[in-house]
């Protein structure tokens, strides 16, 4: 992000919001600006990142006990489903 926001001589936090959808007081010779710079770079936004970030993985743990259960593979295809 760093390099774009220096190749469209705008902010991170402008390239974060163009990224984010947030155009309201952002001009449309800036968000070109932004897009060109980005297929320039071939830059594509890190979901990690953006978990990192966030804090909000979207990610369930199940710890079980023994695989090979016939209740643990119920227990998971049920998370699962539901999910």
């Amino acid at each position: 992000m760093n390099d774009v926001a220096g190749a469209a001589r705008v902010s991170k936090t402008t390239v974060s919001r163009y990224l984010n959808g947030k155009y309201e007081f952002m001009c449309a010779e800036m968000k070109n600006r932004i897009k060109e710079v980005m297929l320039e770079l071939n830059y594509r936004p890190s979901n990690i990142a953006r978990r990192l970030k966030s804090q909000k993985s979207r990610v369930i743990g199940c710890i079980i006990a023994d695989i090979t259960s016939h209740f643990s593979s119920i227990l998971v295809k049920g998370i699962s489903d539901v999910c």
